[in-house]
């Protein structure tokens, strides 16, 4: 992501990478290694991002957002490392994940203690509204990942099921983020609500742009195997579009829905999706979130911040990784 969009957040985002190091020091050496390594392999660092500048519409200090921006990346990165163990993952961020260097075992306990810490940074505001937010919100999370695992290799599963997988898996905690950096500026509900809209149909777009690269990104720029979806067998956008519309879309029924036919004719089914138009069906469809996202900003105070968030969805469109 490029930083251009996040020049009025400089300041805080180094203290938001500054403070993640020191929210994740633990006295037990294994555990601070994985969980050290997990921040030092960098990121886009997009839900504090998106807190931030949610705040900085409505206030110039933001400092009091610092800790929940913190805080929303910790909840991020242990999805992350849960996630890693569960597709058995050797690489993200063009680096090893904790799962590959220290062992599941470590690596579920190292998620669940980066969650641990999140919640008592979360805590210290004394607001139970954030923590009903954050709550509801990590529920979905845990649904929405059970709820992939379950279609793995499903074909039967239509377009409906996908949009309710990555709304879970990344539109809401974006949305979340949005949404946060406003109620901490006690903005109107009106306010409000335009934000985490924003955030959700933002969110929508990234992730279906995330699903196109896994077909057509370079393997050294987007930090892991383009083809790990079909891999696993989590069918995007793009495989839907092919199971409809490809002239080979019964070859690709018998081939998605087998685990050792997705790991054996991976390449062939990539050409085969691209071939049949689906990613750019899957580029419309994510476009049209995008575009939604930017709707919603019209509600907002007019401020110079607008346009960075405005950029933003523009840029999640272009993206290479």
């Amino acid at each position: 992501m490029s930083f251009n969009f996040f020049v009025p957040i400089e300041r805080e985002l180094e203290v938001v990478e500054r403070n993640l190091i020191c929210n994740i020091d633990s006295s037990v050496p294994i555990l601070n290694e994985a969980s050290q390594h997990l921040v030092s392999a960098g990121g886009k660092r997009l839900r504090p991002a998106f807190a931030l500048l949610s705040a900085k519409i409505f206030k110039d200090d933001i400092n009091d957002i610092i800790p929940m921006a913190v805080a929303l990346e910790l909840i991020h990165m242990a999805t992350l490392v849960h996630d890693d163990v569960i597709d058995d993952s050797e690489v993200r961020r063009g680096t090893q994940t904790v799962k590959s260097g220290w062992g599941n075992r470590v690596s579920i306990y190292a998620g669940n203690y980066i969650f641990a810490r999140a919640l008592s940074i979360i805590a210290s505001y004394g607001r139970n509204d954030i923590l009903d937010i954050l709550a509801d919100a990590s529920m979905k999370i845990c649904e929405g990942e059970i709820v992939q695992m379950m279609s793995s290799f499903d074909i039967t599963k239509g377009l409906k099921n996908y949009l309710r997988r990555i709304e879970r898996k990344t539109a809401l905690l974006i949305s979340v983020s949005c949404q946060l950096g406003a109620v901490l500026c006690n903005a109107n509900q009106r306010d409000i609500n335009a934000l985490k809209l924003y955030g959700y149909y933002l969110g929508m777009a990234f992730q279906i742009t995330d699903d196109i690269l896994d077909y057509i990104a370079d393997e050294e720029v987007l930090g892991k195997p383009t083809g790990s979806d079909i891999r696993q067998g989590v069918i995007t956008l793009p495989a839907l579009f092919a199971l409809k519309y490809s002239s080979k879309r019964e070859e690709l029924a018998r081939l998605l829905a087998s685990p050792q036919l997705c790991n054996a004719y991976t390449d062939y089914i990539i050409e085969a999706v691209i071939d049949s138009g689906g990613i750019d069906y899957a580029y419309e469809v994510s476009s049209r979130f995008a575009f939604k996202a930017q709707k919603e900003l019209a509600l907002l105070p007019d401020v110079e911040v607008k346009k960075n968030l405005s950029d933003i969805a523009d840029f999640i469109l272009q993206r290479n990784y």
